[in-house]
C-alpha cells in the first residue's frame, strides 16, 4: 500500500512537471515563434526612425552678388516624448532639470511660483507641437553654444532631452534691407492649416517659413524639399547609426536687384535729411526706368529681421508694434499720402494728350483767382478764391514753364478750366491717373501694398453724402483733396515719363540660382501697359522737368556733371494748424536721370518735412552723387532755395 501510494505520488509528480514543461514549451512557441515578428516590430520601433531632414534654405544675394540672407547652424534643445520616463515621479525630474537649464517653465500655471517668467512651459509646448510619440519636439532654439554642451554632458540624465544641430536665418544688412527681404518664423498657428493642406507640399507644424518681405514671396521657391534618412538610436534617442538617406533638394537662391551700396548711401541721405526736420517718418526708392528692376528701397523707421529669426520677445514685439511711427510697416508700399505738386506731371501728360492745353498754350498766374460758386454764379460774396504757392504770381506761362515753377494757378485751369478755358475735368484725369499707375497696386512682390486713390463724384457720394464740384478738381489736379498715392505709384509714373511710356511692374528679384550657383531662370522686366500718350506730349513734360532743375523749384539737383530733371512737391495734409494757420506738409520729390538717356529713377517722401524744394531735394542730390560716383559737397545749404513747393 506505502508502495503502491508512493508510485502514484511519484507520478503525479511527473504528471506536474510534465504539463509545466509542456506549458513552458507552449509560452516558448508562442513568444518566439508565433509572435516573434510582433515583438521585432516593437522592437524595430523603440530603435529605429524615420528622420526629416530639413532642406536648406536658399539664400539672397544683391545685384553685386552681396550676400543679403544666410543660414547659420544654431543649436535646439528637443524632447521626444515616447523617451521619457514612464513613471511619473522620473518624467517629471528629467522636466525640472531641464527647466532649471534652459529657464524656462515645467508648466506656465506654476511659472508665477517658480519665479521663471511666464511663457508657454514645456509641457504645453510638448502638447501644442508633438505629431508623433517618436518625433522631437523642439522646446528651445538657438541656444547658447555652452548651455548646449551642458545639457548634452547630462544626457545620460536626461532620457528624452535631445541637442540638435538645425538652420537658422540670419540677415547681414539688418535693419538697411529688413522692409524688403522680411524674415522668417516658425508657423503661426492661425497660418498653419494654410500650408500644412497644400498639395504636393511637405510642411509641418514645426516648420519655419517667410512670413513677410521676399521671405515670404518667394517661400516655394526659397524653401526647397525635405528629404529623410533612417537612423538607428539608443535609450537616450541619441543617433548611433545611419542606415539609409534620401537627400533633400535645397532652395533655390535669389539674385536681387537691389544694390546694397545705393541702398546705404539712400538710407544715410534720408536720415540725415529727416534729423535735420525732426521727421519721424520718410521714404526713399529708386528705381532703373530702363526695365522698373528696384535698385534701393528705404522706409523708416524700420526694425531689425534678425529679432524675429532668432525668436522675438514679447516685450521687443510689443515695443515694435506698439511705436506710433509703425516701423514694422513698409511705408514706400503701403503708406498712402497726398502727393502734393509731384502729381502735376500727370495732369500735364493728361491736358497735352486730350488737346486741352499745347506746348504754346499760356496761362496767367496773378498768384490768386476768385471762382463762382457754382450753386450761386451770380453772388461774388459767395466766390471761393483758390491762391497760388508763389502769392505774387507767376506771370503767362506754359506747360514746360508751369511745370517747372510749379504754378498752382496753370494746373487749376488745366484741371478744372476758368471762365472761358475748357479744363480737363475730373473724369479725364481719373483716367489718366489710373493708366499711370495710381489707383491700384503696383504688383511688387511684397505683400500688404495699398492702392492709393483717384477719387471721382461716385465716390465722394458713398463717402461723404456730397456731390463733386469744381474746387475738387482744383485741389485734385495739384494731388491735394482725396488724392491718395503710395511712393511706389508715384516712382511708376516718373519712370512712365522718364523712358517714354511704358509703366513697368516693379522688379526686386531678377535670377533664380540652383545650390550650385548655376541660374535656373532669369526674370524678365514685366510690363504693365504702355500709357496713352504720345511720344510729343511725354517729351514735352521731360522738358518741364527738366527745367524745374535749371530755373525752377528743384534747382538744387542741377548737377553740373550729370542732367537732371525732377518734380518737387509740397503736400498737406490734416493736423494742427500753425500759428499762422497753415496745415502740416509733406516733403516729396521724384526725379530721373541722366536726362537724354535715364538709367536711375527715384522718389524721396518725409513725412511732416516742410517744402519738397528745401528738403526733398538736397536728399536726393546728395543720393544721386553717391550713384554716379560724385564728390559730396562740404556743407548743406550751400544756396538758399528759392520759395517753392
Amino acid at each position: 500500500m506505502t508502495g503502491n501510494g508512493s508510485r502514484l505520488r511519484i507520478l503525479v509528480l511527473q504528471l506536474l512537471v510534465l504539463s509545466a514543461f509542456a506549458v513552458l514549451v507552449s509560452w516558448l512557441w508562442r513568444l518566439q515563434i508565433q509572435r516573434s515578428a510582433g515583438f521585432q516590430y516593437q522592437a524595430d520601433v523603440n530603435r529605429f526612425r524615420l528622420v526629416s531632414i530639413d532642406a536648406p534654405r536658399g539664400v539672397m544675394y544683391d545685384r553685386e552678388g552681396r550676400l543679403l540672407v544666410r543660414n547659420v547652424p544654431s543649436y535646439c534643445v528637443s524632447v521626444v516624448p515616447a523617451a521619457l520616463p514612464e513613471e511619473e515621479t522620473a518624467r517629471e525630474a528629467v522636466l525640472t532639470r531641464l527647466s532649471e537649464l534652459l529657464q524656462i517653465p515645467v508648466s506656465s500655471r506654476t511659472a508665477s511660483s517658480s519665479g521663471i517668467p511666464a511663457r508657454p512651459g514645456i509641457e504645453e509646448i510638448l502638447e501644442r507641437d508633438t505629431i508623433s510619440p517618436y518625433a522631437p519636439v523642439a522646446i528651445e532654439e538657438d541656444v547658447d553654444k555652452q548651455m548646449a554642451f551642458l545639457i548634452e554632458e547630462e544626457h545620460q540624465y536626461l532620457p528624452g532631452v535631445v541637442v540638435e544641430v538645425e538652420s537658422r536665418r540670419e540677415y547681414p544688412t539688418g535693419i538697411l534691407t529688413s522692409h524688403v527681404l522680411g524674415y522668417v518664423v516658425n508657423m503661426p498657428a492661425e497660418l498653419s492649416e494654410e500650408y500644412l493642406n497644400q498639395v504636393d507640399e511637405d510642411y509641418d507644424i514645426t516648420d519655419d517659413v517667410g512670413l513677410v518681405g521676399l521671405e515670404a514671396a518667394f517661400e516655394a521657391e526659397l524653401r526647397g524639399r525635405k528629404g529623410t534618412k533612417h537612423v538607428e538610436v539608443d535609450a537616450f534617442e541619441r543617433e548611433v547609426n545611419v542606415l539609409a538617406t534620401n537627400l533633400p533638394e535645397p532652395g533655390n537662391s535669389l539674385v536681387l536687384t537691389l544694390d546694397v551700396d545705393l541702398q546705404q548711401a539712400a538710407e544715410a541721405a534720408l536720415r540725415e535729411g529727416m534729423r535735420r526736420v525732426n521727421s519721424t517718418a520718410g521714404v526713399v526708392i529708386a528705381m532703373d526706368p530702363r526695365t522698373g528692376a528696384v535698385m534701393a528701397m528705404v522706409s523708416l523707421p524700420s526694425y531689425d529681421n534678425n529679432l524675429f529669426a532668432r525668436g522675438i520677445s514679447a516685450q521687443e514685439y510689443e515695443q515694435l508694434s506698439q511705436d506710433s511711427e509703425h516701423p514694422l510697416i513698409n511705408h514706400a508700399i503701403s503708406g498712402q499720402y497726398p502727393p502734393g505738386s509731384t502729381f502735376k506731371i500727370i495732369p500735364a501728360a493728361a491736358a497735352l494728350e486730350e488737346g486741352v492745353i499745347n506746348v504754346n498754350t499760356q496761362v496767367r498766374c496773378q498768384g490768386e483767382m476768385l471762382v463762382p460758386n457754382q450753386f450761386f454764379p451770380n453772388d461774388p460774396g459767395k466766390a471761393q478764391a483758390f491762391v497760388c504757392w508763389n502769392r505774387w504770381g507767376h506771370g503767362s506761362l506754359n506747360v514746360i514753364e508751369g511745370i517747372a515753377q510749379s504754378c498752382d494757378i496753370f494746373f487749376y485751369n488745366v484741371g478744372g478750366g476758368f471762365e472761358d478755358f475748357r479744363g480737363l475735368g475730373m473724369d479725364k484725369l481719373g483716367e489718366y491717373a489710373r493708366a499711370f499707375g495710381v489707383g491700384e497696386p503696383t504688383g511688387i512682390a511684397l505683400a500688404g501694398e495699398s492702392p492709393g486713390l483717384v477719387p471721382d463724384d461716385q465716390w465722394k457720394r458713398i463717402n461723404y453724402g456730397e456731390q463733386w464740384v469744381t474746387g475738387d478738381t482744383y485741389n485734385a489736379v495739384i494731388g491735394q483733396g482725396f488724392v491718395l498715392v503710395t511712393p511706389l505709384q508715384l516712382l511708376n509714373a516718373t519712370v512712365a515719363i522718364a523712358n517714354g511710356g511704358t509703366l513697368y511692374r516693379p522688379q526686386l528679384v531678377q535670377q533664380f540660382l540652383d545650390s550650385e550657383g548655376n541660374v535656373v531662370r532669369d526674370l524678365a522686366p514685366d510690363v504693365i501697359r504702355l500709357i496713352p500718350v504720345s511720344d510729343y506730349n511725354i517729351e514735352l513734360v521731360r522738358e518741364g522737368m527738366r527745367a524745374a532743375v535749371t530755373r525752377g523749384t528743384a534747382h538744387r539737383i542741377n548737377l553740373t556733371e550729370v542732367e537732371v530733371a525732377g518734380k518737387t512737391g509740397t503736400a498737406e495734409y490734416p493736423g494742427p494748424r500753425d500759428e499762422e494757420g497753415i496745415l502740416p506738409t509733406h516733403a516729396w520729390f521724384t526725379t530721373f536721370a541722366p536726362y537724354d538717356e535715364p538709367e536711375i529713377a527715384m522718389v524721396v517722401f518725409v513725412s511732416g518735412g516742410h517744402e519738397g524744394a528745401k528738403v526733398a531735394v538736397p536728399i536726393a542730390a546728395r543720393i544721386m552723387r553717391a550713384y554716379f560716383g560724385l564728390e559730396q559737397p562740404a556743407g548743406e545749404d550751400i544756396v538758399a532755395p528759392p520759395p517753392g513747393d
